[in-house]
């Protein structure tokens, strides 16, 4: 690890006030969530669809028997814990440091380490709703039908079928989230991206709206954001962020 990195990050949080976390698939890898595009991600397994047609709004509405085989497989996973980088991040929002975390991910892991403010761009799979009647059910009764073997979890109200409350493809954002989302990248004094390649749009596009003192990238691969960025680092997150003191 490049320390001298470590320091000058050390001094750019310490110079800010408001800083913003922008985060990706990369900040859970460390707990054990595969990401998408890495090596091993799921974007390189085999399956009988590519990930990209099977994470889609019309495949789902088709086929939702396979759309669950493959959610239940690589995304609905148990037992998973929050990691250095989930709970550094909640530390500094404690610390009244950080003002929000955006992040792409869906496995409500930023809540659980603590974060409070967290804006969740693609939904999260901690919330489901019946698409007949729409009563809510948490990531404990999806994962109770994972575990008695249900093909499409169904609503213990009317029979209905239930959907994840996370963005599939050709579905579009929740334009709530995206307006807080650039408000809070507008008013930061400090951008910290961590853990995403920044290829997937809309989202990626919201950093545009960063017009504050320090851009920090920390991610294992190079983005199209480097050149712009005040700070590259391409460590793993977890380990960066757990050497900054706040």
């Amino acid at each position: 690890m490049d320390m001298e990195k470590i320091q000058k990050l050390q001094e750019m949080v310490n110079d800010s006030s408001r800083i913003v976390f922008f985060g990706g698939a990369g900040v859970s890898t460390e707990s054990g969530i595969p990401d998408f595009r890495s090596v091993d991600g799921l974007y390189n397994q085999k399956y009988d669809y590519p990930p990209e047609t099977i994470l889609s709004h019309s495949f789902y509405m088709r086929y939702k028997e396979e759309f669950y085989r493959f959610y239940n497989d690589k995304i609905m996973i148990d037992g998973v814990e929050p990691n250095a980088a989930h709970k550094k991040l909640a530390e500094m929002e404690a610390k009244g440091k950080l003002s929000s975390v955006i992040t792409q991910n869906i496995d409500g892991l930023h809540q659980k380490a603590g974060s409070k403010k967290v804006l969740e761009l693609h939904g999260s799979v901690l919330r489901n709703y019946c698409q007949k009647c729409g009563k809510f059910f948490d990531g404990d009764y999806m994962l109770a039908q994972k575990a008695a073997g249900v093909p499409v979890p169904k609503c213990d109200a009317c029979g209905g079928d239930i959907k994840p409350d996370v963005v599939l493809y050709e579905e579009g954002l929740d334009q709530k989230i995206l307006n807080e989302s650039v408000y809070e990248l507008e008013h930061a004094d400090m951008l910290i991206i961590g853990g995403t390649s920044l290829v997937v749009y809309p989202a990626a596009g919201l950093i545009d709206f960063f017009r504050g003192k320090y851009l920090v990238l920390i991610n294992k691969s190079a983005t199209a954001k480097d050149t712009r960025a005040d700070l590259v680092i391409t460590d793993p997150i977890g380990e960066v962020l757990s050497q900054i003191e706040v």
